[in-house]
């Protein structure tokens, strides 16, 4: 299995090994820190510089809805109803969802119609509560397998522990 990184190919065991390196460059970046705006803009930009994705970025919780946060790449939509679209159901449902193919989800979002396949992973207060997304978009249909999954809920917890404490 190979999967695309800034423009090159990487084995499977690559891809985890990358993911390694970024899990411990987002937590060294974000460590300490009291902003949380610039947490989370510093930890979009390098999950985005590294993986090389279309759209890397945060949707938070706020008055009922996803409001747009920190973000690399296009414009986005700003704000997303529970239950609305892929961040909506991941929110709404408190999980990671994996679409290989958008254009198959029921109610996708279409913020840009360069936008392929997604994954959202769900951001939690001290307290479990979900407080907001991960969001990432790629150009290419089914481009995030389970090894993205499993990374990126753990890059969300270190997130999720340092930003929102």
């Amino acid at each position: 299995m190979f999967f695309v990184a800034k423009k090159h190919y990487f084995c499977a065991m690559d891809k985890n090994k990358t993911y390694q390196l970024l899990a411990k460059q987002v937590e060294s970046l974000i460590e300490g820190e009291n902003n949380t705006t610039g947490q989370l803009a510093n930890a979009a930009a390098i999950i985005h510089e590294t993986m090389g994705w279309w759209w890397t970025g945060f949707y938070l919780v706020n008055d009922g809805d996803l409001h747009l946060g920190p973000f690399q790449g296009p414009v986005a939509c700003y704000t997303i109803k529970p239950g609305r679209g892929v961040c909506g159901t991941a929110w709404q449902q408190n999980r990671t969802i994996v679409v290989p193919d958008v254009e198959q989800f029921p109610g996708h979002i279409a913020c840009s119609s360069l936008s392929r396949s997604e994954i959202v992973v769900p951001l939690h207060d001290p307290q479990g509560n979900v407080i907001g997304v991960l969001d990432i978009d790629s150009k290419d249909v089914a481009t995030f397998d389970d090894v993205d999954a499993r990374w990126l809920e753990e890059i969300a917890r270190i997130i999720s522990q340092h930003a929102f404490k």
